[in-house]
């Protein structure tokens, strides 16, 4: 743990360095609709093997979710006084809540007394007596493991996975001063979240975030939250990456798809995106170690654990073939969609203003995963 803290500690630098300098704006403003589309993607549909492969080793658990789910967000609302936003926002709690209390009776039942272990962690939810042992209050502090101790090997390591990530450099220096194993990044699963419940308020995400500094401290709360069962929240995994990688295919309507140069760029990169961590896996699989095994663990660590990723993988690939292939070209800017993504950040409306999007035909969701990029 205190070597975690030292490598989340030193990986924030980059992040913090990239943000206030604005280094990474000034990158972002090369990126084109066309190379955002394998990025954003494959952020989503690169994280397919946590989805029903999760689900599938709690089946009677897992699937009923995201049966449940599909129905309660897309089927139910127009079935039950259509226009009221109950079903569709709430499903995930609603199916959440009804497939937890199933999975609980399943497990005081002896549903899986005698069965395999990984049965057991995958399908009961008093896995490890987790609310037992919690403690009903519990405040973090800084350095609650100890001073933090500080590898080479260890935080390349970690700046080459927060490079991957690239966001939230604060955050990640708060989780290393408070110990709490992992980083933070902008969360995959509440992007597709908000593709589900169509909400998008500000005043929601601070309303819950109080709500989560309040109950963090609560140790029962939290270890309430960790009973649920692995395979309901893969369920959920297979809504909300698809709703992100969705998110980044829906950039193609910027771009002219008839251009060879647009077809060479999608296709290279996210083929290559999907090829290359593919290898570094089987590679790591079959021989105990990854392709990049040299004596320096830190140039291991910056070859490995970029080229796994497959966001990254596509989408350095794309801004460097959208930049690089005939850019000059006033007709390929417009085939790229530069001129949208421009006229996008340009004409984003004042506060309090009357919001007016430049694109004939183009969600909210979509302008606002176009101006992620430049804030």
């Amino acid at each position: 743990m205190r070597a975690t803290q030292g490598a989340l500690i030193v990986a924030s630098t980059i992040q913090i360095v990239l943000g206030f300098s604005g280094l990474w704006r000034n990158i972002a403003r090369f990126l084109s609709p066309i190379s955002a589309v394998p990025l954003v993607a494959l952020a989503g549909f690169g994280l397919y093997e946590f989805g029903f492969p999760g689900v599938a080793k709690c089946v009677e658990i897992g699937l009923p979710e995201l049966v449940l789910l599909v129905f309660f967000s897309q089927y139910l609302p127009h079935l039950i006084r259509p226009g009221k936003h109950i079903f569709d926002r709430f499903a995930v709690i609603i199916t959440v809540v009804i497939v937890w209390i199933y999975a609980h009776l399943l497990t005081v039942g002896g549903a899986y007394n005698g069965r395999s272990l990984k049965t057991q962690t995958s399908c009961r939810t008093d896995r490890a007596g987790l609310i037992d042992a919690a403690p009903w209050i519990r405040i973090p502090y800084p350095f609650q493991w100890g001073a933090p101790s500080f590898d080479a090997g260890e935080a390349f390591a970690m700046m080459m996975a927060a490079f991957v990530a690239l966001v939230e450099g604060v955050g990640i220096l708060l989780s290393g001063l408070f110990g709490t194993a992992n980083g933070s990044s902008v969360s995959i699963e509440n992007a597709g979240l908000l593709g589900l419940t169509r909400v998008g308020s500000r005043r929601v995400v601070q309303i819950s975030a109080g709500f989560m500094l309040f109950f963090s401290v609560l140790g029962k709360f939290g270890a309430v939250f960790a009973s649920i069962p692995a395979s309901i929240t893969a369920a959920l995994y297979c809504v909300f990456f698809a709703y992100v990688g969705v998110g980044g295919l829906s950039f193609l309507q910027f771009c002219q798809l008839n251009s060879f140069r647009n077809k060479f760029i999608l296709a290279v990169s996210i083929f290559l995106g999907l090829s290359v961590p593919q290898y570094f896996n089987e590679y790591t699989a079959v021989n105990g170690y990854p392709p990049a095994h040299t004596h320096a663990r830190w140039f291991n660590d910056i070859v490995n654990v970029p080229f796994s990723s497959e966001a990254f993988v596509a989408g350095i690939l794309a801004f460097f073939f959208d930049n690089t292939l005939d850019k000059k070209d006033p007709q390929i800017r417009k085939d790229r969609g530069k001129h949208w993504w421009t006229s996008s950040v340009r004409s984003r409306p004042i506060r309090g203003a009357r919001s007016s999007t430049p694109f004939p035909s183009t969600s909210t969701s979509t302008s606002h995963l176009c101006n992620f990029f430049y804030v």
